[in-house]
């Protein structure tokens, strides 16, 4: 049986998407399977008492300009060319979220991140306004009206809530975060310990 990797994931956070983009060279290494687990990164910080690196250290120029050099680096390192920050940023994915979880019940969540990372990394488009996010939904092939309608959903809404206060039960403050068994790693510079643990496992 395959190793499974779970993936705490939010569309709000770039560094996710990087993340996003190499998971299919780290499955090809070692076999195992990311399990993406649509969360709110706001509720994440909200509960934990966390804030985004640009509140956070927006009084450290340093550091936020290491931040900037460390993201770069990355970019360079995986040929990730077609990444670019939105303009929008910070976009409010609460109604993306709920679309994740409407995609993973209906069975298509792969092709929905996909398509919804590059939308939002890409092409910096504005997904959250709802006649954006209707027009992506049905560019990317998708049944917009249903998938809207979906979002609203009561089950659907009570999942996310639910992932999200999962996640930070099991230690989560942030994204993207890793878990392998219960052993937790966080951020993109720790995809090599993340390697390292699946090695350990097999």
């Amino acid at each position: 049986m395959s190793q499974t990797v779970d993936f705490i994931f939010d569309f709000a956070s770039p560094n996710a998407y990087l993340v996003h983009k190499i998971v299919p060279e780290i499955e090809a290494r070692t076999s195992a399977k990311f399990n993406y687990i649509p969360c709110l990164l706001g509720g994440i910080f909200k509960s934990t008492n966390n804030q985004a690196p640009m509140i956070a250290f927006g009084g450290i120029p340093n550091k936020m300009a290491y931040e900037n050099l460390e993201m770069q680096r990355f970019i360079e390192r995986h040929k990730l060319v077609k990444f670019k920050m939105n303009p929008h940023f910070p976009v409010n994915t609460l109604m993306l979220a709920r679309g994740a979880i409407a995609a993973e019940r209906a069975g298509f969540l792969p092709k929905y991140i996909d398509a919804m990372t590059a939308a939002l990394w890409e092409q910096g488009l504005k997904l959250d306004d709802p006649e954006v996010l209707h027009k992506a939904y049905a560019d990317a092939g998708f049944e917009a009206d249903a998938l809207m309608a979906q979002m609203g959903e009561p089950e659907v809404k009570a999942q996310l809530a639910a992932n999200t206060e999962q996640a930070v039960s099991r230690g989560a403050f942030g994204i993207p975060t890793f878990f392998v068994g219960d052993e937790i790693f966080f951020g993109k510079e720790r995809l090599d310990q993340v390697e390292e643990a699946l090695g350990k496992q097999a």
